[in-house]
């Protein structure tokens, strides 16, 4: 009995199973941290470094700062999420009131001694380019600042997404891929206005201003179709392929939401949303594999 307990509390040293905390970081997405960080040491021209503060921050863009971006965003969404018809299953959990300070407790035993062990392997500019963009995460969902009620600044707050590309660059000494993450840069801030979409009538009903409930479905698509047309054209000199297939996917989505401007079709289309950074990865990696084999690759 006493093994089983021991065992039971391993399993939930803050309170929640890791299951739990698994479901919270949406896996599903850890594409968008783990891909970003991978995609800059390929820009580097050095995808296969074994620099340890490199192969530390990889693990930790894996559960530990997904759960400081969704963790703390769910603990500040939960009226919003009580409304939302996509919430407590892959898409995103729904939390109780008895989780909130359990996940509180394990967002920040994952992330500060990573954060910490970091901030001694990385050199400062790196250090403080990883410490921007969780900070500007802990900022969309947390009090004072709080920007995702704030229309504009929700979306451009976003650009956290993109920083981990430039980690790479600025702890390997190499030059920054500045158009491929000014593309990036481009691509988050649309992409969070086209998934703000189908959460309008969860945020109107609580009362939380977004981009998205400020221009209404139809408008929301347009304005993430110019964010996206803006993203593959800075892409456009590094990677022509790549740039078209941002096109045609993520300005096709906001085109068939723009035909059709309704909060369901936006759900609808979600699922495409959560793939696009596969879809252009995959078009990117097969020019990475042709430029490897032929010798052709040495960085930006």
């Amino acid at each position: 009995m006493r093994t089983r307990f021991l065992i039971h509390s391993a399993a939930r040293p803050f309170g929640l199973p890791l299951r739990r905390l698994l479901a919270v970081s949406r896996p599903a997405l850890w594409v968008n941290t783990v891909g970003t960080l991978v995609t800059g040491l390929w820009l580097s021209g050095r995808l296969s470094t074994l620099e340890p503060g490199l192969l530390l921050l990889l693990v930790y863009l894996t559960l530990p700062f997904n759960l400081l971006i969704y963790g703390l965003n769910d603990l500040s969404d939960t009226e919003e999420d009580a409304r939302s018809s996509r919430k407590g299953g892959w898409q995103g959990a729904r939390l109780s009131v008895a989780e909130g300070g359990p996940l509180l407790r394990a967002t920040l035993a994952w992330n500060l001694p990573f954060l910490l062990a970091l901030s001694v392997l990385l050199p400062p500019l790196a250090t403080a380019t990883l410490l921007l963009s969780a900070t500007l995460f802990a900022a969309y969902s947390l009090p004072p600042l709080r920007l995702k009620g704030r229309p504009g600044l929700d979306g451009l707050s976003n650009v956290a997404y993109a920083l981990p590309l430039a980690l790479p660059a600025l702890a390997l000494g190499a030059p920054v891929p500045w158009l491929p993450l000014l593309a990036l840069m481009a691509y988050s801030v649309g992409k969070h206005a086209f998934d703000a979409a189908q959460d309008i009538p969860a945020d109107w009903h609580a009362g939380t201003a977004t981009v998205a409930t400020r221009l209404g479905v139809k408008g929301t698509a347009t304005y993430a179709l110019g964010w996206f047309g803006l993203a593959g054209a800075l892409l456009w000199p590094v990677s022509h392929l790549s740039a078209l297939a941002l096109w045609l996917i993520c300005g096709g989505m906001a085109l068939a939401l723009r035909a059709r401007p309704t909060p369901e079709r936006a759900a609808g289309l979600y699922p495409l949303s959560i793939v696009t950074p596969w879809i252009v990865g995959a078009v990117a990696g097969v020019q990475l594999v042709y430029l490897l084999a032929r010798g052709l690759w040495t960085g930006l």
